[in-house]
């Protein structure tokens, strides 16, 4: 998502939030939004010249500051909170859903209850593929992959599983121990010992081809620890390299579907993002296969790789027999 819908959906959002909480300090604001104090007081000055149409200055958002603390002192209207839209309540749904069959939650019963409520307000949104963020969508493999998942994890399972790694390009089969089912920015993933890598690996739901529940039990060993996923599931690896690529409208798939950080919105409705990638080879075929759709800004060595391989098949297409009638 863009830097300014984001600040335009917590715009939305700080009025109705301030009003429930008169005197809030300023950090304690930025730290529930997710953002710096510094931006939350721009955006606090934003406000001061937002109000509805067809009033005078007046009628503007009115704000006051006591030390660090923000009370709101006119609302302009802007006292109701944000309501779900459906997609998001479906979202919201898919996500508790598979959190409540997750063993080892903390407070199922309240898991349970806010699936009511919310059920309750959206009615029962249960589409066959659902909308999980950002573009992405479960589909009724990924629900089904997803539903097999947990039922291992209740039973202390193992699985067998055929997985596609798409930084590498590669399927490999594993059997693998599972620790428990994660959701992380709208994505599903299978958190596991694999015994293939001896460590605890995270798969997405979405790349697991097949799987088989096996009648052995799950034993992950003493030392299999949970991942740290604070500051996000992918990490920095010292084989791994980094792309900047400018993706036009069609291609920004590549952005939901690939591990990469989203840098730039630019005109036109492209992206600029970064990639990481260990394969060489492998960064040159998606470019190429994305036809003309992404442009690589760095490394300059990649760019290079791209451009050869690009004349390469322009000079074999020469030389091929015309298959037109003359």
């Amino acid at each position: 998502m863009s830097g300014s819908t984001d600040r335009m959906s917590r715009l939305l959002a700080l009025v109705p939030y301030l009003l429930a909480r008169p005197g809030i300090r300023v950090d304690e604001a930025a730290h529930d939004f997710d953002v710096t104090p510094k931006q939350l007081r721009k955006d606090l000055e934003l406000l001061w010249m937002c109000g509805l149409p067809g009033y005078g200055p007046g009628d503007l958002i009115d704000l006051s500051f006591e030390g660090d603390t923000i009370v709101v002192t006119h609302d302009a209207g802007m006292n109701r909170p944000l309501r779900l839209t459906g997609g998001e309540a479906t979202a919201l749904l898919v996500a508790l859903r598979a959190l409540a069959e997750t063993p080892g939650v903390v407070d199922g019963d309240a898991v349970r209850r806010s699936i009511a409520k919310i059920e309750s307000a959206a009615g029962q949104a249960q589409p066959a593929g659902v909308v999980v963020g950002g573009g992405v969508r479960e589909g009724k493999k990924t629900a089904r992959t997803r539903e097999e998942v947990a039922q291992a994890l209740q039973d202390g399972r193992a699985l067998r599983i055929r997985y596609y790694t798409a930084s590498k390009d590669q399927i490999t089969e594993r059997t693998v121990d599972p620790m428990r089912l994660l959701i992380v920015q709208a994505v599903g993933y299978l958190e596991a010992w694999c015994r293939r890598a001896e460590g605890v690996r995270l798969f997405r739901l979405d790349r697991i081809d097949e799987l088989t529940v096996l009648d052995e039990p799950s034993r992950p060993p003493a030392h299999a620890h949970p991942t740290d996923i604070s500051d996000g599931v992918f990490r920095e690896r010292p084989d791994q390299r980094e792309a900047v690529l400018v993706l036009d409208p069609d291609a920004r798939w590549v952005a939901e579907y690939y591990p990469c950080e989203e840098l730039d919105e630019l005109d036109g409705g492209r992206l600029r993002i970064r990639m990481r990638y260990a394969d060489q080879s492998w960064m040159v075929r998606l470019v190429l296969g994305l036809g003309g759709e992404a442009l690589v800004e760095s490394p300059a060595d990649l760019a290079s790789d791209v451009g050869r391989r690009a004349a390469d098949a322009v000079a074999r297409a020469r030389h091929l027999p015309s298959t037109c009638d003359h």
